[in-house]
């Protein structure tokens, strides 16, 4: 009883005793919960990307002026997640996440309701800003859900709802604004959301983890604001501002460069740091997340350019792109619990090695594509694309965690979870700017071996034949040196994109053998 006292005078929450995993009903539908809000979260990332043109003709701002939609989310996501370690201990894992799901429900509604653009800004940023939680703690209360012998499995239904959403998304979104109106790509979060929120509240709230009173790291936190919000707002307008041509990016990339340094020093040595920077000290820890992280950004570059160069350039719908990408889920889906069964037995490292290797495989083939590419040939690296997915995501979480104590648990999952998408913004930017500087560059060299080409002036002569001026002979012309030209970038960068991950393949290896005690980890950490 004295123990007890000595807690509450100390503003911590004792610890549960030992809970046992879930069992029966209480196990699907914790898992369904999960799973629901973690892919309502994962595809509220990309389901506005095809609505801009939609909301910013509604709202009367111009197209480019309607990807702050996009952008104040993403800053503000990026800004909470690597929070959640540290709002776990201060509210709990099951209480965080549930506040989190609700007030995601909230502010969802208050997108589709805004009145102006700068309202629904503002209430993106919000979404964004609640949403930063509820991926690492979905992890975290999935793995309390399971037998410590399941983790693996547990990681792979988790993993599932991440591979599918972010396919998912345009597609949807796509449909939704062409056949009902874009306010419904937030409303559909509502029912979702409550019942994620209800279902796990019933479920888990017996099962919550100890809290402290912690001090509030405000230097850490405003800091944490600055870089990341300075370095998003960059990723995000360099393309269109011509990237350190433009002032405003510079200045951004100055700001960004000199609060994440002084970042660094200050939770370093901070004694109640708002992100714990020393999981980095774990070697398995740093090795994995930087894998996750240039991995996952590699696979999001070539999934936001291939969809990209299929509207613009092959005469692909938005639909159309979306089934070409669709695939992916089909082998993953039925993989990934396979995957999840067997990582406990096995080294992580081999899975996650065969994935980079198929992910190889998979950008050398594409990198042979060209414009009569047929549907056929579009889907089939796309459907070998679900191997690597279903082999990366558990093994590197194994590796990630192994060696941590289980009370870190949530802020190595927050923190990786922040590198992650962080790595996709980056990859995002350089992605589509070497894809249309590449391509300026094969259209200078195409046109310039077609100078003193026959054929040039023999399809002039044809379009002279067709009744066309030279003037819209040579527009003609100029289209299909385009297509040409973009078709050779995407392939430029689908081939580097493949020896980069050839190279990831090595960079595993220097991680350490071990990670098989993740299931003791892990579900201790959940509790």
């Amino acid at each position: 009883m004295s123990e007890l006292n000595v807690e509450a005078a100390s503003g911590r929450t004792p610890p549960p005793a030992a809970l046992p995993p879930l069992v029966g009903m209480s196990v699907v539908l914790g898992t369904i919960a999960l799973s629901l809000a973690t892919f309502m979260n994962v595809l509220d990332t990309s389901i506005a990307n095809v609505s801009i043109p939609a909301i910013a003709g509604d709202l009367g701002v111009s197209p480019d002026k309607g990807t702050w939609v996009i952008t104040s989310f993403a800053v503000a996501n990026a800004i909470s997640m690597p929070l959640t370690g540290w709002l776990t201990r201060r509210m709990g894992q099951v209480r965080l996440f549930t506040a989190s799901t609700i007030l995601f429900v909230i502010s969802s509604m208050l997108c589709g309701l805004a009145p102006t653009f700068s309202m629904l800004v503002l209430f993106r940023a919000v979404q964004g800003l609640v949403a930063g939680p509820m991926i690492p703690l979905s992890q975290a209360l999935l793995l309390s859900s399971y037998p410590k012998s399941k983790a693996g499995a547990a990681l792979g239904v988790w993993s599932m709802t991440t591979l599918v959403a972010p396919v998912v998304g345009p597609v949807l979104g796509g449909w939704i604004t062409d056949n009902i109106s874009w306010p419904w790509i937030f409303y559909i979060n509502v029912p979702v959301g409550i019942v994620a929120a209800v279902v796990t509240w019933a479920i888990y709230r017996r099962r919550e983890t100890p809290t402290a009173k912690l001090p509030i790291d405000k230097v850490g936190l405003g800091l944490l604001v600055i870089w990341v919000g300075s370095l998003q707002i960059m990723l995000d307008k360099g393309k269109d501002l011509d990237w350190f041509s433009s002032t405003f990016i510079v200045a951004l990339a100055i700001i960004a460069a000199i609060s994440f340094a002084v970042f660094i020093v200050w939770e370093v040595t901070d004694k109640h740091p708002v992100v714990d920077l020393g999981l980095f000290r774990n070697r398995n820890f740093t090795v994995s997340s930087i894998a996750m992280s240039i991995g996952y950004g590699l696979f999001f570059g070539n999934v936001v350019l291939l969809p990209l160069w299929l509207q613009e350039y092959m005469g692909y719908t938005a639909t159309l792109a979306g089934w070409v990408l669709a695939p992916v889920g089909v082998l993953a889906i039925l993989l990934t619990p396979v995957v999840g069964r067997l990582v406990d037995r096995l080294d992580p490292r081999w899975f996650v090695t065969a994935s980079f290797l198929v992910f190889a495989l998979v950008m050398f083939m594409r990198s042979d594509f060209n414009t009569q590419a047929s549907f056929d040939t579009l889907l089939t690296p796309t459907l070998i694309q679900g191997v690597a997915m279903a082999t990366f995501f558990i093994p590197l979480l194994a590796l990630a965690f192994s060696g941590l104590e289980p009370e870190r648990i949530a802020s190595a999952s927050g923190v990786i979870n922040f590198t992650r998408l962080t790595a996709a913004s980056f990859a995002t930017s350089i992605t589509t700017t070497l894809w249309s500087r590449r391509a300026a560059l094969h259209h200078a060299q195409l046109v310039w071996s077609l100078t003193a080409n026959p054929q040039a002036q023999q399809f002039m002569a044809q379009a002279h034949a067709r009744g066309l001026s030279t003037q819209q002979g040579a527009f003609l012309l100029n289209q299909l040196i385009n297509a040409q030209a973009y078709m050779l970038s995407a392939d430029d960068i689908f081939w580097v994109s493949g020896y980069l991950f050839v190279a990831m393949a090595f960079l595993i290896w220097l991680a350490r053998p071990g990670a098989r005690n993740l299931s003791v980890e892990v579900s201790a950490g959940a509790h």
